[in-house]
């Protein structure tokens, strides 16, 4: 039995080296709204450098508009105002990456990232202004930081919504820190916290939107940090009570963001996600569908319809992987393990060693009509406890349109960023 799904996955797959070996892929995705692409974990050198070529031919050769993903709003500004060359953009990439403080910095704040955002400030530099191609957050962490952005901006633009907004930072003031942590323990003595005056703040900036007339993007993104400050508070004023799930509101935070970016870049916008495969991977086909959770893979499919989107899949069998032994730990580069007999990762590496595959493909094959053991890396992780609890049960065929699969990966390479200088990698540039 498990030879013949290994025989049929050896007969549909696509095999690739380079960018040139992917067309298939490309013509199948080009005309979609939406393409999301995933990772099997946050710290995978060949994910972040595949994504990045993927979305170079998107953008590049059919117009994609710009790229979204799994990153702080306010930290990620700062990267867009970079590769699209504002004035008042530093002009040093690395520089800008350090502003990628929050654990874990290393998601962003890497060599994988710089080689990318280079090269799409180059290829911004020759487009129309209004043309140039754009790099944004989704999450819904960046509490401080977003609050941050609104005083400074509103400061400057809206005296009058300034007011509200000291009104708003008065009521947080006393519970800073990096995380929220301190905020969400407040609420259980005070379970409304800061959430009346978040929204008052939000009110004002819509109601004075329109009026802002500096710079339409800044507009857009001060009311977008306007929006995360709300949510974050409730993030974390619900993380506190555990009354519902935070993580159906990060998810239907992140697919809003989405739809905003969608909006703004109006009518015919085209639009590239990098997020965990967790996240991009349609939920209701996995054991999360029975806990009643969902994420932006299942939401997009939904809200745009599953002709207009593509979920693509990213995983590995073996090799190298950054994360943290424990939460805000060091990161340290550790072994990911050979995958689990009978997983996803296990059938593919059984199969060949470098490719792709049209879920379509493989949809006539019974065994793959059911539940499968499919490999999920965190952040936090431990390699020998991995196959305890880091396979999450996927209906893998309806979960992801197509699936990118690499035998053997290694550690991305990140950038310290509390140091002045980070070395180079060796092997630095990746080839864009």
């Amino acid at each position: 039995m498990k030879n013949s799904v290994i025989a049929t996955l050896q007969e549909n797959k696509n095999d690739f080296k380079d960018k040139e070996d992917l067309k298939a892929l490309i013509d199948s995705i080009k005309d979609k709204r939406i393409v999301m692409m995933g990772e099997a974990s946050h710290g995978t050198h060949d994910y972040y450098n595949w994504r990045a070529k993927i979305s170079k031919l998107l953008m590049e050769e059919h117009g994609f508009d710009f790229v979204a993903v799994e990153g702080d709003w306010p930290a990620c500004y700062e990267l867009n105002r970079h590769v699209k060359n504002y004035e008042d953009a530093s002009e040093e990439t690395k520089s800008v990456l350090r502003e990628f403080k929050r654990w874990p910095s290393w998601m962003w704040a890497n060599w994988e990232v710089h080689e990318w955002m280079q090269w799409l400030r180059e290829f911004n530099k020759e487009l129309p202004s209004g043309k140039r191609k754009g790099f944004y957050g989704l999450d819904v962490y960046s509490l401080w930081e977003s609050l941050d952005a609104v005083m400074e901006y509103l400061k400057k633009e809206d005296p009058s919504a300034f007011e509200t907004a000291k009104t708003a930072m008065r009521c947080f003031e006393p519970h800073r820190d990096e995380g929220g942590q301190t905020y969400a323990l407040s609420t259980r003595l005070v379970p409304e916290g800061c959430s009346r005056e978040v929204s008052q703040l939000l009110s004002e900036i819509r109601k004075n939107v329109s009026n802002y007339n500096s710079d339409r993007e800044h507009a857009f993104s001060t009311e977008q940090n306007a929006v995360v400050t709300k949510n974050a508070e409730k993030y974390y004023r619900i993380m506190a009570s555990g009354d519902e799930s935070t993580w159906n509101l990060r998810d239907r935070h992140m697919m809003d963001t989405l739809n905003r970016l969608m909006k703004f870049h109006g009518e015919n916008a085209t639009g590239i996600v990098w997020a965990h495969n967790t996240h991009i991977g349609d939920a209701s086909y996995t054991d999360m569908g029975d806990q009643g959770l969902y994420n932006i893979g299942e939401l997009g499919r939904e809200e745009y319809g599953k002709d207009k989107v593509s979920l693509i899949g990213f995983g590995s069998y073996r090799g190298s992987v950054l994360a943290g032994n424990s939460w805000g730990s060091e990161v340290q580069e550790m072994k990911l393990p050979e995958g689990r007999e009978d997983s996803w990762e296990d059938l593919c590496h059984r199969a060949g060693d470098q490719f792709h595959i049209h879920m379509e493909d493989l949809r006539h094959i019974p065994e793959l009509q059911k539940r499968i053991p499919h490999r999920a890396v965190g952040v936090v992780y431990n390699p020998n406890h991995e196959r305890f609890g880091n396979y999450v049960p996927t209906l893998i065929t309806k979960r992801y349109d197509h699936f990118l699969f690499f035998d053997k990966t290694k550690a991305l390479n990140h950038i310290d960023v509390s140091v002045e200088d980070s070395k180079l990698p060796e092997t630095y540039p990746y080839g864009l």
